[in-house]
């Protein structure tokens, strides 16, 4: 692997901080100065306000958040779930689960270096992609083309994170960090992150609403509540370019010299410094989050590479993109059926509905299943991991284990 530092197509893009820059963040770090556009602990913003939730000297609000975050089932099996490449047995290829790390790490060190709240950081980070499907955004793809046939809603995962960390463990997450989630949406790139004016539940459980009603005239509109959810959004970005990148190559979907950069997997490295200094320079004592204009350029330019050289070419975007599809619809309407016929010894009772229900009746609340089948099917094909899905497939019909693929580690 290439070990350059130096990005020919972007130039200019330095790798540290400036000295008068450096001096400031030192400010920020040391307490010397704070920076007054943060979100304070003690502006954390809940439904219910309870003092199994209250703030201590060991678990300040958002670390509350965070901890609620990670204990969850949902949580660990983003392990389970593709990130970008599915049906290869290849241990060191990520998945979910190290993404939201990976997005978690890159977003604390743009928000400490600007004297934000770490701690909020890193619980929307964990949490965004909390709502993903199996299969990456192709599964994310395909659920939405069936929900909207059947319902007219559509199916976003960032909108689903906020479900299942608000409602279906009703776990009385920060508004902060649930805004946070819900605004991550990595598709839509900014130069520029300014914050929106949200200040209670009520609005925004109407932008929720609109998500699932309306979703292409207000997903790519939400702007964060915080700083910290625009350090995030960012960081999504940055922590998968060179990462899916590094993940192509050990994939053999691309090779060392596949990129127009010609700096191969080494521009992960590079990425990390490079955006990151940049956004850090231009976002410190800031209201809003921002890059200059040839960070952005070059931001843009490799994501329009990765899905040119990457995306469109894995398995779930050609070869097995329809016969997924099939099954994604197979499931979907299978799991209706069992509803209908209120069979509770049907997998979508046993693995979803009653561990949910029991799960909600230790905090007092009710998993309210039967008010939309639909979206508790939804609920459940999100929830499940790669190697759930393609398992419940084969115990609806056999005859689907033809679809895929058996690697192995010897071949």
């Amino acid at each position: 692997m290439k070990t350059t530092q130096h990005n020919p197509l972007a130039p200019h893009l330095k790798l540290e901080l400036s000295a008068a820059d450096a001096a400031l963040v030192q400010q920020y770090q040391t307490g010397a100065l704070v920076n007054s556009y943060r979100c304070n602990n003690e502006d954390v913003i809940r439904r219910e306000q309870t003092d199994r939730d209250s703030a201590s000297v060991m678990r300040s609000s958002f670390v509350r958040d965070t901890e609620k975050i990670m204990h969850l089932q949902a949580y660990n099996r983003l392990a389970g779930k593709t990130q970008v490449f599915s049906f290869r047995e290849h241990d060191d290829l990520t998945r979910r689960g190290l993404h939201v790390q990976l997005v978690a790490r890159v977003a604390r060190n743009i928000g400490r270096a600007l004297g934000l709240n770490e701690d909020l950081i890193e619980a929307i980070a964990l949490g965004h992609d909390i709502g993903h499907t199996p299969f990456g955004h192709a599964g994310e793809r395909f659920l939405n083309e069936e929900y909207h046939a059947r319902t007219k809603k559509y199916f976003f995962h960032n909108v689903m994170s906020v479900r299942v960390l608000d409602t279906l463990y009703g776990r009385n997450l920060s508004l902060q960090m649930l805004d946070g989630a819900l605004c991550h949406n990595g598709e839509f790139e900014q130069q520029v992150l300014a914050l929106s004016t949200l200040s209670n539940f009520a609005e925004f459980d109407a932008t929720v609403q609109s998500c699932w009603d309306d979703a292409h005239n207000v997903i790519g509109h939400l702007r964060p509540m915080t700083l910290e959810g625009c350090v995030v959004r960012i960081s999504d970005i940055i922590a998968y370019l060179g990462k899916d990148r590094q993940d192509a190559i050990r994939a053999g979907i691309a090779t060392e010299k596949t990129f127009d950069d010609g700096m191969g997997g080494a521009y992960n490295a590079w990425a990390l410094s490079a955006f990151t200094t940049d956004i850090v320079s231009h976002s410190l004592g800031s209201s809003r989050i921002a890059m200059s204009e040839e960070s952005f350029e070059e931001l843009r330019r490799a994501k329009r590479e990765n899905y040119q050289k990457i995306y469109l070419a894995s398995e779930v975007a050609e070869d097995f993109s329809q016969n997924i599809a099939q099954m994604f619809a197979m499931v979907y309407a299978t799991c209706l059926e069992w509803m209908q016929s209120g069979d509770v010894t049907t997998p979508i009772f046993t693995h979803h509905i009653l561990p949910l229900k029991r799960s909600l009746s230790y905090y007092g609340k009710h998993y309210d299943w039967q008010q939309d089948f639909d979206l508790t099917v939804v609920d459940y094909i999100s929830a499940m991991t790669d190697d759930y899905f393609a398992a419940l497939c084969q115990h609806i019909d056999p005859s689907t284990a033809l679809f895929f693929p058996q690697y192995s580690y010897f071949a």
